[in-house]
């Protein structure tokens, strides 16, 4: 839906410093900076310049307490002037989803995908004309021919693998050091999210699933904006030799519900020059979530025994 929105007094604005910007409260924890439109104004005539950059601001949703919430990007302003001015700091996205809570990460993560999306849809594929954003910044319009361009999301696959008593994780030589995932990869043209699950299980470990069952699906940030849709499948125990493809993989492993019970335990990432320690993805990723779902159908079955 495409509607009027003027920003005002009353309308909270996210800007990208404040998607990337991490400011410290008084329980020593990161969140993002929260600014109202006005905040924001005087932020840039602080800088030297006028409010037309609000212009460019995205909408990204309303917060439960009817604040239309936007998204702002000042990657072009001054890096260190806009941190004194805010009393914060600039942080990577990637960091930042460790240190976010679970509610602000959907926020950050739509945000920054939008004004990713902006910054790369400029121009029409059909006519290399310049295309045009509608006010919300929902879609763009080619100038020339009128096609209309809306923000795009790649599906993803991501699956914890079982074989009734371990599950099954990876990780990738970019990941923070200990750190393990459910394996994912994304769908190639024309194929379902079964087929993806089953050849990429295949590729990446050499094993073959047999159950699989659909648990939750999420939006990710990351490489550029993914679908994750994600599921829990099974292989016999008698068929679980691993023949991981490290291309793909640093490593792949199976863990015990004890080693993964301890693991969900770790609420930070380790610091350097800690002790290593297996840790896994913050809690609002959905690689957690099905971590979590199935420790808690394994410590159900251990009850019911």
């Amino acid at each position: 839906m495409d509607r009027h929105v003027e920003p005002s007094e009353d309308l909270q604005s996210v800007s990208s410093l404040l998607l990337n910007l991490r400011l410290q409260d008084e329980q020593g924890t990161f969140r993002p900076a929260a600014l109202r439109t006005t905040d924001v104004q005087a932020m840039l005539e602080r800088l030297g310049l006028d409010g037309t950059l609000l212009e460019e601001s995205v909408l990204i949703g309303c917060s439960e307490q009817n604040q239309v919430q936007f998204c702002l990007d000042v990657g072009e302003l001054d890096r260190a002037a806009v941190e004194q001015v805010c009393g914060g700091n600039f942080i990577s996205l990637r960091k930042a989803f460790f240190l976010l809570t679970e509610p602000e990460a959907p926020l950050v993560a739509k945000g920054q995908a939008l004004l990713r999306w902006h910054q790369t849809s400029g121009f029409c594929s059909a006519t290399g004309k310049p295309t045009q954003r509608n006010q919300a910044g929902s879609q763009r319009v080619c100038s020339r021919s009128g096609i209309t361009y809306y923000p795009k999301m790649s599906p993803v696959v991501i699956v914890l693998v079982s074989d009734g008593k371990r599950c099954l994780l990876g990780r990738q030589s970019s990941f923070p050091q200990g750190m393990y995932s459910a394996l994912a990869g994304f769908c190639d043209m024309g194929e379902t999210v079964e087929e993806t699950l089953c050849r990429e299980v295949a590729e990446e470990v050499g094993l073959e699933v047999s159950r699989v069952s659909y648990s939750s699906s999420q939006h990710w940030p990351f490489p550029h904006s993914s679908f994750m849709m994600g599921f829990h499948a099974s292989v016999s125990p008698a068929h679980s030799q691993l023949s991981v493809d490290h291309t793909e993989l640093e490593d792949a492993r199976w863990f015990s519900l004890e080693e993964i019970s301890s693991a969900l335990q770790v609420k930070t990432p380790p610091r350097r020059g800690d002790p290593p320690v297996l840790w896994l993805p913050p809690k609002h990723a959905i690689a957690n979530r099905l971590i979590t779902e199935w420790t808690d159908h394994q410590q159900r079955g251990e009850e019911g025994q």
